[in-house]
């Protein structure tokens, strides 16, 4: 089974909102519709739930026209749930949940018990079934969701579309409609479209991406080929960092706060502090936040050495930091090695971050040692994370880290403590 939406082009009057719109979505698919307000999400929705009729294009499922089908027979293949469920009468939720079973009703026909066993399995299903005869106007919104994805499911749809069906709830509802949808799809072979506001949750949900912006699909795919952060640029005008969660191997998106953009592109939001250039020798995520926050107060930043998919990496980039970089799972070769030491010797402090030691990164200590006895720089390390236990070389790297204390480095805590060490001109 297959819905394909092609080529399709819808107004509302003389503006054109969808242009050109085609993908197809298949049997026990979970296909998630994201993009920025106005892009044409419940455009699309309503288009495919027939309250639109496309000026352009077709839709069909398993080959059949679906503008052509009778109301009825549209309504006991496609359900869907609007993303406003407010409903002001005080029915009971499982008297909502059997207006599902209206497309089967034949004209004044009363709901049988066949109907009401169906209804009631329905809201097992998404485990409302304890709020059958609770008023729907007393139901959370959490709870109200869930009764209206249930009366979805009594029409006993082939497919099923949701606008926004996680918005303005709970991350406990959240996870458990999400989860409701993937169950859906893979257990019962639901073809399944969900417009959703929440990038992360799209990621670890959906099988499938589609990306609007402006009406057009700019991106159609796996959650890798479309949630990249040229892609959530181009569209949301948002600057982010897309990285793998070491748990699930999922996409996950982190915003950079504007204002960090706009501290770098203006020169720092302190002329004076921009004379003051900061070293950070980090890795492994450990210099990000410190990047940001030395860059949101006006001083220059420089960063050295780390790997180039490494989120340091990324985040010096993003924030135009001057870094030195090594091919991942590289030792630091001397090339790296002699221009770390060229941004240390242009540093007014060098801050050694809690990364982790191994033999292939030992010269970012050589570097520290650099900067105290060659250089006389000021150098702070931290020591909020045990030495010991980030030391994987056989304890020659926490000997020497201990050395550097001896040698005239600071210790520090925390960034709080960075900042209150840090050089302010005047």
């Amino acid at each position: 089974m297959a819905l394909d939406i092609k080529d399709v082009d819808t107004y509302y009057g003389s503006v054109k909102v969808l242009k050109g719109v085609d993908f197809c979505a298949v049997h026990g698919e979970l296909l998630g519709v994201i993009g920025p307000n106005g892009s044409g999400k419940t455009t699309l929705l309503r288009t495919i739930s027939r309250f639109l009729k496309p000026k352009v294009g077709t839709i069909l499922l398993e080959g059949r026209d679906v503008l052509g089908m009778k109301d009825k027979d549209f309504s006991q293949v496609f359900a869907a749930v609007p993303q406003d469920t407010t409903i002001n009468f005080d029915f009971s939720a499982l008297d909502i949940v059997l207006m599902g079973r209206n497309p089967h009703l034949g004209r004044l026909e009363r709901e049988s018990e066949k109907d009401i066993e169906i209804a009631r399995r329905c809201m097992e299903r998404t485990n409302c079934g304890h709020l059958a005869e609770r008023p729907i106007t007393e139901l959370s919104g959490g709870e109200r969701q869930l009764v209206i994805i249930a009366r979805a499911l009594t029409q006993e749809p082939k497919v099923l579309l949701l606008d926004e069906p996680t918005s303005h709830l709970d991350i406990n509802y959240q996870i458990e409609i999400m989860e409701l949808l993937k169950r859906l799809t893979l257990h019962e072979g639901l073809i399944v479209i969900a417009v959703i506001h929440d990038l992360n949750l799209a990621a670890q949900y959906c099988d499938r991406l589609v990306l609007l912006h402006e009406g057009k699909i700019v991106s159609l795919g796996s959650q890798q080929e479309v949630l990249t952060a040229e892609n959530i640029k181009q569209s949301f005008g948002a600057d982010v960092i897309v990285k793998r969660h070491a748990l699930t191997n999922l996409c996950y998106v982190t915003p950079v706060p504007s204002t960090v953009k706009r501290h770098i592109e203006a020169g720092a939001s302190s002329k004076n502090n921009a004379e003051i250039t900061i070293h950070l020798i980090c890795g492994g995520g450990e210099g990000a936040g410190l990047m940001h926050l030395l860059s949101e107060k006006g001083y220059k930043v420089t960063a050295g050495v780390v790997n180039m998919l490494d989120t340091d990496c990324e985040v010096a980039q993003l924030l135009n930091i001057p870094v030195v970089t090594e091919t991942p799972f590289s030792p630091i070769t001397e090339k790296a090695f002699q221009a770390h030491l060229a941004l240390i010797e242009k540093a007014d402090v060098v801050v050694l971050c809690s990364i982790p030691f191994g033999f292939g990164n030992l010269k970012n200590i050589d570097a520290v040692e650099a900067a105290l006895e060659r250089m006389g720089k000021s150098v702070l390390i931290f020591e909020d994370k045990n030495i010991e236990k980030r030391d994987f070389t056989g304890g020659e790297a926490t000997k020497r880290f201990v050395e550097l204390k001896n040698k005239g480095a600071l210790s520090i805590k925390n960034q709080e403590e960075v900042l209150k060490k840090l050089p302010v001109s005047v």
